[in-house]
């Protein structure tokens, strides 16, 4: 995509991450003089190295900013309310996220989307949606691909999809996507945004800047959404009303209607496909196609290539994942389960009463009742591992002892797995959804799910083998 060149002053990148890394490079090529400053657990490296090559300043080990810069880009991972980002803000004209930043270097044809949970799926997907029915799109943002790491090579016509997390949003002001969706507010994040209040007000910036031309996409199935669904439409936005269950009665809404999935945009309805259609599973699947056909939809997908899309998408890795099955038992992985909302939408995808769940991890700290009660109708086995393991395993048994599921407790993940396997029955899943952050164990939620997978393969082959 050609654009003028733009020109930079002095800027400042705050982080020696991927996002602060591909940001100095990004700016570096456009003739910006860039100081980095990595914060105070940073230190030599490779990274560092290269970007000396490329002529950045950067200065490791302190949050102590020193000169005056136009413009400081700040990584996700530093909160608004750090003493780094008030230095920044000090030193700085203005201060922004990447995702700003991206925008402003080419602000046509953005998708944006946000939730606590669902919405790489829902990126992922609205993106294969917007290629079915022949438009070029692009999945970018929180789901891995940087979107300043792409800015020089997009093609004319092609959209951006991004997925957009709290952190990311929180220092936007001026993005301004043609369609917008939040898909869903729970508890998350909080000690980085400091309360339950400013983390849904981050998420909502995602509609700050909508025109009444454009569309924003909003749950009404959560009362934080309810709330922002009143205030959009305060202000004369078309909202589109998302519900996986009975018809809204907006003149813009999705929803299922006799195990259809509708969408109605503007008072003009479409019929997509059937709920069984989607290899997807779980209900929290069902809102994530509804949002995905409403943006697609909404930017000029025609109607049938958005079927089309819905019918061939796959589920992502780490995201009820399918991954073996022995004896009659499948497994399934789902370590992007990272908090309990997540869970109790995984169970939704399963029979009642043939789910083995394991759970654990880092523990999040976050109350278990939901989840339990969750469990108790879905599941005939928990198994709790990891750091949290002697917390969920008491909140199982205060749970579920009463409904007859059985309680497991296990050292590390191997060993869950090998309890889950003892306590299946021909017809059952065996499902890793953790609950938990991976840090006990593992560096990352998506080394957990790969190591899960691993451990199932090996378990399959040696059934296979008679053993």
């Amino acid at each position: 995509m050609e654009t003028s060149t733009p020109r930079f002053g002095d800027t400042l990148v705050l982080g020696l991450g991927k996002t602060g890394a591909d940001v100095a490079r990004y700016l570096v090529r456009h003739s910006a003089s860039v100081t980095l400053y990595g914060g105070l657990s940073s230190t030599e490296g490779p990274v560092v190295d290269s970007l000396r090559d490329l002529g950045v300043h950067v200065v490791l080990g302190t949050e102590d900013i020193e000169g005056s810069y136009e413009l400081a880009v700040v990584s996700p991972g530093i909160s608004e309310r750090s003493e780094f980002f008030a230095h920044a803000r000090a030193h700085a004209g203005e201060v922004m996220g990447e995702p700003e930043f991206a925008w402003r270097e080419s602000p046509e044809r953005w998708v944006a989307i946000t939730g606590t949970n669902g919405k790489t799926t829902t990126t992922a997907l609205t993106a294969e949606l917007l290629r079915a029915a022949g438009l070029d799109a692009e999945a970018v943002g929180n789901i891995g691909t940087l979107i300043t790491s792409v800015l020089d090579e997009r093609r004319d016509g092609e959209w951006f999809v991004a997925e957009l997390s709290s952190y990311q949003l929180a220092t936007t002001s001026r993005l301004h996507p043609k369609a917008a969706c939040l898909l869903n507010v729970t508890p998350d994040h909080l000690s980085w945004h400091g309360s339950m209040e400013a983390y849904a007000l981050a998420k909502e910036k995602a509609f700050a800047n909508l025109t009444p031309d454009d569309l924003a996409v909003v749950s009404c199935e959560d009362a934080w959404c309810r709330a922002a669904i009143a205030r959009l439409e305060e202000r004369g936005l078309c909202v589109c009303h998302l519900s996986t269950s009975d018809d809204p009665a907006t003149p813009s809404a999705a929803f299922v209607r006799d195990g259809e999935l509708v969408v109605r945009l503007r008072g003009v309805e479409q019929a997509l496909v059937g709920v069984g259609e989607l290899f997807i599973k779980g209900e929290h699947n069902v809102q994530n196609a509804l949002a995905a056909s409403a943006l697609a939809l909404s930017v000029g997908a025609d109607v049938e290539g958005v079927r089309a899309g819905l019918r061939a998408f796959r589920p992502l890795e780490h995201r009820i994942e399918p991954c073996g099955e022995i004896a009659g038992v499948s497994f399934v992985n789902d370590s992007k389960a990272t908090n309990t909302d997540s869970v109790e939408k995984a169970l939704t995808a399963f029979v009642p009463g043939t789910v083995v769940l394991l759970l654990g991890g880092k523990d999040k700290g976050t109350d278990l009742t939901s989840l339990m009660a969750a469990a108790a109708g879905t599941c005939h086995a928990v198994v709790c591992f990891g750091a949290a393991g002697e917390r969920m395993e008491e909140a199982a048994h205060k749970g579920l002892d009463d409904a007859g599921v059985t309680v497991a407790r296990a050292e590390h993940l191997e060993d869950a797995l090998d309890q889950g396997i003892a306590l299946a029955r021909p017809g059952d899943v065996v499902l890793l959804s953790p609950a938990c952050a991976s840090f006990d164990e593992f560096s990352s939620f998506e080394e957990r799910g790969r190591v899960f997978k691993d451990l199932v393969a090996a378990r399959v082959a040696a059934a296979g083998k008679g053993c």
